[in-house]
């Protein structure tokens, strides 16, 4: 049933080149609904610790490839994810007027290469769909992006190209080393590699799966890309295909070469394993990306480095090595899906393509929480969330992430609570200065001296010289369901965690809980 995720994503982009215009819409939303649908009963049904086997049947037999599809609890809290965001998404989009059909049909393109990727148990059949999803971001940023288009779409292309390649250097030398001819997932899992080989194999395979993660200091592209993006994609972005560079780290380099993260023996620099390497590396990106994001002036750019900061918890969950520490992570996954496409939503659609600026100082004098209500509260309770408020999902999974890092990392998991703070204070400074700055203060700024003065007073005028077009009935549900999914998870995480722990404990996952795992 969860292979139809895959084909009925993939039918519904081809459709769209032949159905006319006036389709396109309805056509796109119904398909996403039908993946979401298959996805959530699948979700429902799914029995504790089982491993689903969708499909396994020879691909290419001279290599010992095949199209092998299965799901676990980490899997299908992925693809659950994936098909909230991908309706949520067209809802968002649904003012798209420019090559409506061929906007849609890129976009189904990727969320069934994204379904495959997350099913994927052959780690061939998961590198082509993790290529295959390069393809419609590009040509989505490229062709109905805004702010440097395309050099957002190039940059992105070309940091997804070179993680890839990494990627493929490792799996094609896990393929020859084992012996095993296969590229199986739960073959080569078993393998048993030498200690020296996974040494070098890990951290290859790791930072290229951690680039589309947004791992510091190979970020630079995230900020970029989802300022350029058009609303949809950049809920897609930051909301499921960050993921997939996350969901590779654990799913692929840790399960592969689980020794990899032993201690060298020797220490550079006061750091004696991968492991503090990494877990070093998020939390620098948790803190620079919060600190950055505090003194930004375009609020798409506030929203992109505030993603960097929370894809930085996801890593340093997984480099805790325990089981709170990585199941808190998954969470994280979840949670940051459904805020940062919230968030994304709110700044693109609500207030972008309503005021056509980005600029807080511009959008202060313009009143936003009075002339665009539902979005000033929307972004109250995105924001309230994104802050990890008790009763919201950010809360569950980054106090798990904490607890895990404080027993792994002390010292870092004080620094995290440094990126924390920093975090309340950029949504609260965005929030104020976007929606709820006063008259007086207002007109002070906009009549403050400078370069851009003139031309910020101008498009203040004359964007508030009418009224702004009121909040549709798609955007409200969008923001209502990412809303009441977030606090779903926030009030009842046990939905979640009673999948993704056994699904932790399994065979697959051995090579982690033989002596690092705790």
């Amino acid at each position: 049933m969860l292979a139809w995720t895959i084909y009925i994503s993939f039918l519904g982009a081809l459709a769209l080149l032949f159905l006319p215009k006036a389709a396109a819409r309805p056509v796109a939303l119904l398909t996403a609904i039908a993946g979401f649908t298959l996805a959530l009963i699948a979700f429902l049904q799914h029995r504790t610790g089982e491993l689903i086997t969708i499909t396994n049947t020879p691909w290419i037999p001279s290599l010992g490839i095949n199209f092998h599809l299965a799901a676990d609890g980490i899997s299908l809290c992925l693809i659950l994810l994936t098909g909230l965001v991908a309706v949520t998404g067209i809802l968002f989009s649904w003012n798209i007027e420019q090559r409506t059909n061929q906007f849609f049909a890129f976009y189904l393109l990727l969320i069934g290469s994204v379904y495959g990727v997350f099913l994927s148990y052959d780690l061939f059949l998961l590198f082509v769909f993790y290529e295959i999803v390069i393809i419609p971001k590009y040509f989505l940023i490229a062709t109905w992006g805004s702010t440097r288009r395309e050099y957002g779409a190039m940059k992105l292309a070309l940091y997804s190209f070179i993680g890839s390649a990494m990627v493929l250097i490792g799996l094609i030398a896990a393929y020859v080393v084992s012996g095993a001819h296969t590229m199986s997932l739960t073959t080569l899992a078993q393998a048993h590699f030498s200690t020296h080989f996974q040494m070098y194999a890990f951290p290859l395979v790791f930072i290229g799966f951690a680039i589309l993660a947004g791992l510091w200091p190979f970020h630079t592209w995230a900020p970029t890309g989802h300022v350029a993006a058009p609303t949809a994609a950049s809920m897609l972005l930051a909301g499921v295909v960050m993921k997939l560079g996350a969901y590779g780290c654990l799913r692929v380099a840790m399960t592969l070469f689980p020794l990899g993260l032993s201690p060298w023996g020797f220490h550079i620099l006061g750091l004696g394993s991968w492991r503090e390497v990494f877990a070093i590396l998020a939390v620098i990106g948790i803190v620079y990306g919060a600190l950055v994001a505090l003194v930004q002036k375009d609020f798409k750019f506030v929203i992109g480095y505030s993603s960097v900061s929370h894809m930085g918890f996801i890593l340093l969950g997984l480099m805790t090595l325990n089981q709170i520490g990585i199941s808190g992570a998954i969470i994280q996954m979840v949670s940051h899906g459904i805020l940062a496409g919230l968030l994304f939503g709110v700044v693109g659609r609500m207030v972008y393509d309503r005021t056509h600026t980005r600029d807080l100082t511009a959008l202060g004098p313009m009143n936003l929480n009075k002339a665009i209500p539902f979005a000033a509260i929307t972004f109250v309770l995105a924001g309230m969330a994104s802050m990890g408020l008790p009763g919201f999902s950010g809360f569950v999974a980054e106090m798990m992430i904490l607890i895990g890092a404080w027993h792994a990392f002390p010292i870092l998991a004080a620094c995290v609570g440094l990126g924390i703070l920093i975090g309340v204070i950029y949504i609260w400074r965005a929030l104020q200065k976007a929606f709820f700055t006063t008259d007086a203060h207002a007109t002070t700024t906009a009549g403050a001296p400078g370069p851009d003065s003139r031309t910020r007073a101008t498009t203040t005028l004359s964007t508030t010289d009418e009224p702004l077009p009121p909040i549709t009935f798609p955007e409200r549900l969008g923001a209502i369901i990412l809303i009441a999914a977030s606090i779903t998870i926030g009030l009842y995480p046990q939905m979640l965690l009673k999948i993704i722990t056994p699904a932790l404990n399994s065979p697959i996952f051995q090579g982690l809980q033989q002596g690092l795992w705790k």
